[in-house]
């Protein structure tokens, strides 16, 4: 029975020890090219930072609803610059954040940026046939869930226009009463109520485009003339889409003053060198981590470096997904956050070897204390990482700007380290002990025939 036990113990070691070795093997086909999958936050890759602070006054306060529509003047205005990797994003209760990595023309975005969203109803007929087309695939696309390329803007003017944004006094979400399907109800003010019935009198059947900043948010058909002030645009809406075109409606009645609070240009040059410095400090915190692994633990300093270069791939193999995926750029808060789970990972690695080493003074054989101090070692190291985890998720949550990405670094890297200590370090040691550290003590620091730790 004890041999069948330790033959499903080894199995066990080695099956993790080939799970290791697959991740690592996938997250450095994730990674490679470095310099191509990770993606760059913009103190790395220069560019311009804003942040936008509403601003109160006594026909429009600051609310959460009113901020929904700031955002999505701001993120049309920064769609139609053309950047990639740009980034909007909520700060606290009154503030946006705005990232535009590698923008060539940070005064012209600013200007942009800082203007007032225009909401237009224009004729769909006053539009070009190609447009129409274009716009039409592009809507269709956005309701399956795609994200297509924006077709050019709509530049509507003179008699295109029915009306503006300024007349539309209130649009909510509703369900259709027919359809049961999400709607979207408007009601216009007293001179959009008669221009509105005017035209849907004489146009049934035609289309209307709600567009902003030149951007078509939707295409409805009139179906009726509407002399009321009220009408329902109804389609194969879903929840959100009908929320988003709800939103887009309300924009025009309830601007919001934005102001910047702050605006920083960092140059590209500059970028570059701080991240060959970021890269510099990482190589040195790992050398100097390494080495005295290797002078303290000789042999098992081996088991060191490989742990660490182990936990070093899968940690940017990981980054490397999340950075396709939109969800992370790298950043020199990031760059310390790399250097710290560093240090976290070396410290798994000490306190398996410690805990390895006093049980085998203890009088332990090397395979009994391998097995135990491990086990030992990786529930006291989980006790250690979820504290700092924790503390990591409040910093994501409350920070701002880049100190967010320190805390989703240090978060992604801890996971890696457990995974690493788990699945590579301590089904190697086991691997070890049973038979290579008995017959070669004294190159693993230890001495005793298997008994005694150094």
């Amino acid at each position: 029975m004890d041999g069948r036990q330790e033959m499903d113990q080894k199995q066990q070691n080695v099956l993790a020890l080939g799970l290791a070795l697959v991740l690592l093997a996938v997250a450095v086909w994730q990674f490679t090219p470095l310099s191509q999958k990770i993606r760059k936050g913009l103190d790395l890759q220069g560019g311009l930072s804003v942040i936008l602070t509403a601003k109160a006054t006594e026909k429009s306060p600051v609310t959460s609803q009113a901020m929904d529509r700031a955002e999505l003047i701001v993120r049309n205005r920064v769609d139609r610059l053309g950047v990639s990797e740009a980034t909007v994003q909520r700060q606290g209760t009154n503030s946006i954040l705005v990232q535009l990595p590698g923008i060539k023309d940070p005064q012209g975005a600013i200007k942009l940026i800082g203007s007032t969203g225009q909401l237009q109803f224009v004729k769909w007929d006053s539009i070009p046939a190609a447009q129409q087309a274009a716009w039409d695939a592009y809507l269709q696309q956005l309701d399956q869930g795609a994200t297509p390329k924006q077709p050019p803007a709509i530049d509507a003017t003179g008699s295109a226009v029915i009306l503006n944004g300024s007349v539309v006094s209130n649009a909510q979400v509703s369900v259709n009463t027919q359809t049961n399907q999400p709607a979207v109800e408007m009601t216009f003010d007293d001179r959009g109520t008669q221009v509105w019935g005017q035209y849907t009198t004489t146009n049934i059947g035609k289309r209307v485009a709600i567009v902003l900043d030149g951007v078509v948010q939707s295409a409805p058909q009139i179906q009726t003339a509407i002399t009321d002030g009220r009408s329902e645009i109804s389609g194969h809406f879903t929840p959100d889409q009908a929320k988003r075109l709800a939103t887009v409606l309300q924009t025009g009645a309830l601007p919001v003053s934005l102001e910047f609070s702050s605006s920083d240009v960092v140059g590209p040059t500059l970028g570059a060198a701080s991240l060959q410095q970021g890269l510099f400090a990482a190589m040195i915190g790992l050398g100097l981590v390494a080495l005295y692994m290797a002078v303290y633990y000789k042999g098992l300093g081996l088991l060191t470096w490989l742990s660490l270069g182990t936990f070093t791939g899968i940690f940017l193999g990981v980054l490397a997904v999340m950075s396709q995926l939109g969800t992370y750029a790298l950043s020199l808060p990031g760059l310390a956050g790399m250097v710290l789970t560093i240090g976290l990972a070396a410290d798994t690695s000490i306190l398996i070897l410690e805990r390895f080493k006093e049980e085998v003074r203890q009088g332990k054989t090397y395979r009994s204390a391998a097995k135990s101090g491990s086990r030992h070692a990786i529930g006291t190291s989980i006790d250690a990482d979820l504290v700092t985890f924790v503390s990591a998720i409040f910093l994501f949550i409350f920070a701002i700007g880049p100190v967010r990405g320190f805390a989703l670094t240090l978060m992604i890297g801890i996971v890696c380290d457990l995974t690493v200590g788990i699945l590579f370090t301590r089904s190697m040691l086991m691997l070890l002990a049973e038979s290579v550290i008995e017959k070669a003590p004294g190159v693993f620091g230890m001495k005793g025939g298997g008994q005694r730790a150094a």
